[in-house]
């Protein structure tokens, strides 16, 4: 992955530097308001000036990878960011109910596929374990369904300070994690299920795998592209001419090697790629093709119609991408179009669904019911709360997505089975058809 991005991102001479055009400034591409005069020069934003006066402009990739994942001052190398004290919050930290459906979507998945004698379940981006923390109690609820297979669960996590808190989370044990430790960590969960960490998907062993990624993608790093007369020009993050310590976007003045990521038949003006995702998108598609599983994707997103959406959050509001770079998480729309390109029809590719749609076909609603039933008043308010939060279209009902990548064979009823394993069933697939509750 990091081969591929030093192949599309290099830096443009500082001969091409001097070209570029002062048009495009930070206001127009950043979600954040006006920066405020003195803003803090922070580790990053010193890192990134040095770094652009020796080599000249960076893309937009180069900056997200700098400001989140530096291994030194990245934003989620050693914070924890996650919560009400953070600076965003996410659906499994809202709601049980979110990571128990997640759990049903898995052991429904293996049963559709037949039966596997064992499976992996494998998170990108775990988080806090939160998420995590939900699947397993119910795997631990649905024992007798699972009596007979192995499971073991992988966590890939760049982030040392989030690892840590997943190992309390999920094993009760304070699990060495630190950055030059050998790799991967092993552990057992509370409910004596083996977990490792790893800090790359291909160091994950290969083996019948489902994989989740719950807000992964839309962090990794994305090329911005502006539409000109002359054709395709990259965004890319230059120092400000008039103020030494402040960043602004300019375009480059030619061609850069990631505008192969762009499809010749584009009609927007403004596109965002990522070649990050794609690769792992591959990665994913290969391992599921040959060894079966599938993997679960909910992140915000679109199919491909929207343009600029890179955004920085703080303190759970907006802020300007290119303020206090390190202080905030940056995040950018998946693409989920991309992704199902990127598949190359290896794998077959459900979706994207809405938040609303997915989480309703799971049967939210029974859940929902049970849990009422069994509350007090207090509880019962904060459920309701905590279900139209997930659920109501201008929160997170419709601008969260779900997409699958499935073996063919899951969709058409084909078997590869061994001794081990019955016949799959080419059943709807949960969460994207109607889930049948008894």
């Amino acid at each position: 992955m990091s081969v591929l991005l030093r192949a599309v991102a290099g830096p443009p001479s500082a001969a091409a530097r001097a070209v570029i055009p002062c048009l495009w400034r930070g206001k127009y591409f950043s979600s954040g308001k006006e920066p405020a005069e003195g803003s803090p020069v922070t580790p990053v934003l010193r890192h990134l000036i040095y770094k652009i006066k020796s080599t000249g402009p960076i893309t937009v990739a180069e900056y997200m990878k700098e400001v989140l994942t530096n291994p030194a001052k990245g934003y989620y190398v050693y914070h924890d960011m996650l919560g009400e004290q953070g600076d965003f919050i996410t659906s499994p930290e809202i709601s049980q109910v979110f990571g128990e459906l997640l759990g049903i979507w898995f052991i429904s998945e293996w049963m559709a596929t037949g039966k596997s004698a064992a499976f992996q379940l494998v998170e990108l981006g775990p988080g806090r374990g939160t998420l995590m923390g939900d699947i397993l109690r119910v795997f631990s609820q649905l024992g007798s369904v699972l009596k007979n297979c192995d499971i073991s669960i992988h966590l890939v996590e760049v982030s040392q300070k989030l690892s840590e808190i997943q190992a309390l989370t999920l094993t009760e044990q304070k699990v060495s994690l630190e950055r030059n430790a050998g790799y991967p960590v092993k552990g057992v969960t509370k409910s004596g299920i083996p977990i490792s960490w790893y800090r790359d998907l291909q160091d994950v062993p290969k083996g019948n795998s489902f994989y989740l990624a719950h807000e992964f993608f839309d962090v990794l790093p994305v090329h911005k592209f502006q539409k000109t007369p002359q054709g395709w020009r990259e965004v890319l993050i230059d120092i400000d001419p008039q103020v030494s310590d402040k960043l602004r976007f300019v375009l480059a003045p030619c061609a850069t090697p990631a505008e192969a990521f762009i499809q010749l038949d584009e009609t927007r003006d403004h596109v965002e790629v990522c070649p990050d995702a794609g690769v792992i998108i591959q990665e994913l598609s290969q391992r599921i093709a040959l060894t079966g599983g599938g993997a679960l994707i909910a992140d915000y997103g679109h199919d491909g119609t929207k343009t600029d959406t890179l955004r920085g959050f703080c303190g759970h509001k907006l802020h300007d991408v290119l303020i206090a770079p390190g202080t905030a998480d940056l995040t950018a729309d998946v693409d989920f179009s991309y992704l199902r390109r990127m598949a190359q029809g290896k794998v077959a590719s459900l979706g994207p669904v809405k938040q609303q749609m997915f989480l309703k076909n799971m049967g939210i609603d029974v859940r929902l019911k049970v849990l009422l039933d069994k509350s007090d008043k207090q509880s019962r308010e904060q459920l309701l709360q905590q279900y139209d939060m997930l659920m109501n279209p201008k929160k997170m009902g419709e601008r969260f997505n779900f997409f699958a990548l499935l073996p063919h064979q899951r969709l058409h009823g084909k078997s590869q089975t061994n001794a081990c394993q019955s016949k799959p069933s080419p059943s709807p697939v949960a969460g994207f058809g109607e889930l049948a509750w008894r």
